[in-house]
């Protein structure tokens, strides 16, 4: 049974720093995934608030909104069969000391002394929460 779903993936400014971009492109590919949007900016603080919503009263959220307004990211749009679970595996566990080899994070990522707000990527969790961020990030999708 094929379940046909879009994702939101963002290479975080840490990666796009890193010039990681090309490389997280290149496994999305890779996996079998079609790319359906792609760009390049600096998000603005409201589209950050209205992403990062659900985490809007914990301790780490002004932290996490100005890491990820810090610096360019590359959004993607993403599209295949199981692409929200199979992109999450494919990113690895969020923290990326403890992701796994041959996961994005395993790989890509390291502990800096920040915590595991800077690991590389984010992918959507949920359909509901691919067409919330889609919707953020490419409003004219």
């Amino acid at each position: 049974m094929t379940t046909l779903e879009r994702s939101l993936v963002l290479v975080k400014p840490d990666g796009f720093k890193r010039g990681l971009s090309g490389e997280v492109l290149r496994r999305i590919e890779a996996k079998g995934y079609r790319l359906v949007a792609l760009r390049i900016l600096t998000p603005t603080r409201e589209m950050l608030d209205a992403h990062y919503a659900e985490h809007a009263q914990k301790p780490f959220f002004p932290e996490l909104v100005g890491f990820m307004a810090s610096g360019p990211v590359t959004a993607i749009v993403i599209e295949g069969d199981q692409c929200i679970a199979g992109f999450r595996s494919l990113a690895g566990a969020t923290d990326p000391t403890k992701a796994l080899p041959g996961t994005i994070r395993g790989d890509l990522g390291r502990d800096w002394g920040m915590g595991s707000t800077e690991n590389v990527v984010h992918g959507s969790d949920s359909p509901e929460s691919a067409a919330r961020e889609i919707g953020i990030w490419f409003p004219s999708l």
